[in-house]
């Protein structure tokens, strides 16, 4: 039964968020007995009466739609600058819009710095912990998760999508190519069916096959009695007292009146927008630059991977948007291989979207007859997304644009990235790749898409050894504030190759492990 605490309660633990990694980090520490509040912004969606195959219907009732500027040269800020990123606001956060994908990071993307070397421009860390030492956090994460290809969990089937990648695949030389490590159900598991092939992952999963904290980790938390739930919950800063530690959270509620929950620690888990944008709105006399924000890190290093879409046009039907979206992937590319003209690597994995975002996204502001006759061809298409390790750069950043106000009257983020040379070298490199993939098994025609809104957001709050360098250390602790973490990707050092996700639940139950642990020793 869920719990209800008293907003002058100064023992509990407050997290922001319940995505990835707010949602997993509070459901693991109600399990080991700590009191939790989880502050929401969005509300809580019924999966089985809420939920419907309608991609634009679900996009308006989870996505993230506050007001946000954009600025730099990249091309979200010139088709899309109102959305810079495709997230969620809702319970579950961007689990509900996630694709499954749940893949380790490699050993040597830990090692950015030492590995590629310093890369003009970029500002490489190596992070202050390695595979190693996740490495059994992965495996808690990926049974917790239900990851395919994991603890003796079949892999998917391979719709037509994946069937054509794997052909083409196979006729270029690639030699990893399968269904995916997916954190979507092969079989009955934890309580909920295996996946029905339905399609359109990307608008929720109507049978709770996929994996979310909305009707896993967060149910299960509500049962200890250790925790609540405080959907429509918008957080606009975060209290500390003459010490310098953080005492409470100041949030508006879903009445639009402004309360204050004390908090023994507080957890952000936001996302690498709001989540700086937290710490940078509780600027205050005794941090004039926002809280944690010694160093300056705070907002810096924005990375959203590597990405790119390859949509091939065949003679014949494919029917791309049957089955699970991203069920396909090719790693060969995965590794580092600088003869390729660039560091780092990245994967190629099956994709779909559903007509009015096809519309939307594959030619921003396209019109005419060529652009009509590809809409016509979308059941004969094809497609892959292009996901790889971009290079953090101070520059590309979060701020707050004081000359935009939300609905609470705090500045907005100002999200602005430039591609570093490595980023268009590693995408032009790719887009080849891809369509080198669907040539040899007859596409007709090959469309290589631009980025859309970013939905792999990382950085802004990166973890480092040294606290100059960043703005957390290995345990997601900020440097300057001993009682306040960050639990999403914003600490991510490097971005990798792979989809953030599983790392991002790996770093939340590792996390919960030290908070309770450093509770227990009063040192928190």
């Amino acid at each position: 039964m869920s719990a209800k605490f008293n907003l002058n309660d100064d023992s509990v633990v407050v997290v922001i968020g319940s995505g990835a990694g707010g949602g997993t980090l509070a459901n693991e520490l109600a399990q080991k007995g700590i009191n939790v509040v989880c502050l929401e912004a969005g509300s809580r969606l019924d999966y089985k009466t809420d939920f419907e195959n309608n991609e634009w219907g679900m996009f308006s009732k989870e996505a993230w739609l506050e007001p946000r500027t954009t600025s730099g040269t990249w091309e979200v800020a010139r088709d899309f600058p109102g959305l810079p990123a495709w997230i969620c606001k809702t319970v579950g956060g961007s689990t509900l819009h996630w694709a499954g994908a749940s893949l380790r990071f490699q050993p040597h993307e830990f090692k950015a710095l030492s590995t590629y070397g310093a890369v003009e421009g970029a500002t490489l860390l190596d992070w202050p912990i390695t595979l190693e030492e996740l490495a059994p956090y992965y495996d808690k994460a990926e049974d917790k998760m239900g990851v395919t290809r994991t603890h003796d969990i079949p892999g998917l089937p391979g719709n037509n999508n994946y069937k054509v990648l794997q052909a083409g695949a196979q006729k270029v030389g690639y030699k990893n190519v399968h269904t995916g490590r997916m954190a979507i159900n092969s079989q009955p598991r934890d309580g909920r069916p295996a996946c029905q092939q339905i399609g359109f992952c990307f608008q929720g999963c109507r049978v709770a096959a996929k994996w979310s904290t909305l009707y896993t980790e967060i149910p299960k938390a509500e049962k200890t009695g250790h925790f609540e739930l405080r959907p429509l919950s918008h957080v606009q800063t975060i209290a500390h007292d003459d010490n310098g530690k953080v005492t409470g959270v100041l949030y508006v509620d879903g009445d639009g009146n402004q309360q204050l929950q004390k908090a023994r620690i507080v957890c952000v888990a936001g996302n690498s927008i709001e989540s700086p944008r937290i710490l940078l709105n509780s600027a205050s006399g005794k941090y004039p630059n926002g809280l944690a924000n010694s160093s300056d890190q705070v907002g810096r290093n924005y990375m959203r991977h590597v990405t790119g879409s390859v949509y091939a046009e065949f003679e014949k039907p494919v029917h791309m948007y049957r089955g699970t979206t991203m069920a396909g992937i090719i790693t060969d590319e995965s590794v580092h291989d600088p003869s390729r003209g660039f560091v780092g690597g990245f994967e190629m994995e099956t994709l779909s979207l559903g007509l009015p975002f096809m519309a939307a996204f594959l030619k921003p502001g396209a019109w005419g007859e060529d652009f009509a006759k590809s809409m016509e061809g979308y059941e004969n298409m094809a497609g892959m997304w292009i996901v790889g390790e971009d290079m953090p750069q101070a520059s590309n950043r979060i701020t707050l644009n004081d000359e935009v106000k939300d609905q609470y009257g705090l500045p907005v983020p100002n999200v602005h990235f430039d591609d570093h040379p490595n980023d268009v070298a590693m995408r032009n490199y790719a887009y080849e790749r891809g369509s080198d993939v669907y040539n040899a098994v007859g596409a007709v025609k090959t469309h290589k898409v631009v980025p859309y809104p970013s939905t792999h957001n990382l950085g802004t709050n990166r973890m480092s050894a040294k606290p100059e360098d960043g703005v957390v250390n290995k345990w997601g602790q900020s440097h300057d504030i001993p009682n306040l973490f960050i639990s999403d990707g914003s600490q991510f050092t490097t971005g990798a190759a792979e989809n953030p996700t599983l790392t991002i639940v790996a770093l939340a139950i590792r996390q919960a492990d030290y908070i309770a642990d450093s509770m227990s020793k009063r040192q928190l």
